[in-house]
């Protein structure tokens, strides 16, 4: 199923474009079709590259808080032997 919407673009953006599917011979509904998949591809990884950069921060301070119990139960440890 297809939804219309309304489009505007400036127009050295609208000759361009016109310009551009002459050369290609497509249509301008399936060009700018094209464009948005193509830009969500590239917003989709954006967003999944913030989220992971955060997700990764956040097991990152865990990870290190981890590391500093184990520190401490191995210098107790070693406390013991001395």
């Amino acid at each position: 199923m297809s939804k219309a919407v309304p489009l505007k673009l400036n127009e050295k953006l609208f000759d361009e474009t016109q310009s551009i599917i002459k050369k290609i011979h497509v249509s301008r509904n399936s060009y700018v079709n094209e464009a948005i998949k193509y830009y969500n591809r590239v917003m989709k990884r954006k967003l999944l590259k913030e989220q992971y950069s955060k997700e990764s921060a956040l097991v990152g301070k865990h990870s290190l808080k981890i590391n500093n119990e184990f520190q401490e139960i191995e210098d107790d440890i070693l406390g013991l032997w001395t």
